[in-house]
């Protein structure tokens, strides 16, 4: 991604793979690259979630291709911060996104094919997502770089870095373990991180032994650890051990995610259970929660 820009970042994929058939985003460079923002602008916060979206690409084999940086070629590095009508609504920096566009798409037609995304910073006046700073007041929209390539889907880093998921559900039958590893392989095709409890050893066997303990521990740091919460409420009433786990999430602070395939209906407005319903979002099924979850 080097032709004819002078700030670039080296790509991300692991070792002997062939990168030509891999799935590939285009990113912010300052995601690889922190130096290249504005400065005093970079937050602990921010390097952790560059950090996690990073992390996420390697377990998922995604080749992450650098954009290039309009500010930093513009003002070089070391600026300080600005809004796009303060500082660079001028004829010569839209001449320099006009270039970049173009090398941008000599790229992705060399690839052969479009990347899945592109992953974008939300408040930067170029690369923002949903938020950018098109004037000195944060506003709606995607940075004046990023709105050029619309036709792709635009994925901001702090969405991004949300990427475990704890699978909340009954394991008990071979019909309910086998619902779980079809929904947990829908999710990992997503680049998600699955924790599936049934997988901890969570067996008659294990609970026969008095492992309870170790199974609690274990589940429990991984919920901890989790950014989303799927949980199957499937049933005349939920399980109760999914119910403890969705409520842990939601006082938490977790996003959740309630999966009823179950056709029946407590009522017009409640599925089973309004308190696991109320603050999540709810799916009826496997299908729309792929859809629900899905960047591209």
């Amino acid at each position: 991604m080097c032709k004819d820009m002078r700030i670039c970042t080296p790509f991300i994929y692991p070792p002997e793979t062939n990168i030509i058939h891999m799935s590939y985003i285009l990113a912010s460079p300052c995601i690889l690259n922190p130096n290249l923002r504005a400065e005093g602008i970079t937050s602990a916060e921010d390097l952790a979630i560059f950090s996690r979206c990073i992390e996420r690409c390697r377990e998922a084999g995604i080749e992450i291709v650098p954009l290039p940086c309009p500010e930093t070629l513009f003002f070089g590095e070391g600026r300080a911060p600005g809004s796009f009508k303060d500082r660079m609504d001028v004829p010569e920096f839209h001449a320099l996104l006009d270039r970049l566009e173009e090398n941008v798409r000599d790229v992705i037609a060399e690839r052969g094919g479009a990347p899945l995304f592109i992953l974008g910073v939300n408040s930067s006046p170029t690369c923002g997502v949903t938020k950018t700073y098109y004037t000195n007041e944060k506003s709606d929209g995607a940075g004046v770089f990023l709105k050029r390539f619309s036709e792709y889907s635009l994925v901001d880093v702090k969405e991004f870095a949300k990427y475990r998921i704890y699978f909340a559900a009954p394991l008990f039958s071979e019909g309910e373990r086998s619902f779980n590893r079809r929904a947990a392989d829908i999710l990992e095709e997503l680049y998600f991180h699955v924790h599936l409890p049934q997988e901890l050893d969570d067996d008659e066997e294990a609970r026969g032994e008095n492992r309870e303990a170790a199974i609690y521990a274990g589940n429990l740091a991984a919920l901890k650890e989790a950014d989303i919460v799927v949980g199957v409420i499937d049933g005349a009433d939920a399980d109760s051990g999914t119910a403890w786990e969705m409520g842990y999430a939601t006082a938490s602070g977790k996003r959740v995610i309630a999966l009823r395939t179950d056709f029946r209906r407590l009522s017009e407005n409640e599925s089973v259970n309004l308190m696991l319903e109320m603050d999540a979002d709810v799916v009826h099924s496997l299908d729309e929660l792929r859809e629900l979850l899905t960047y591209y």
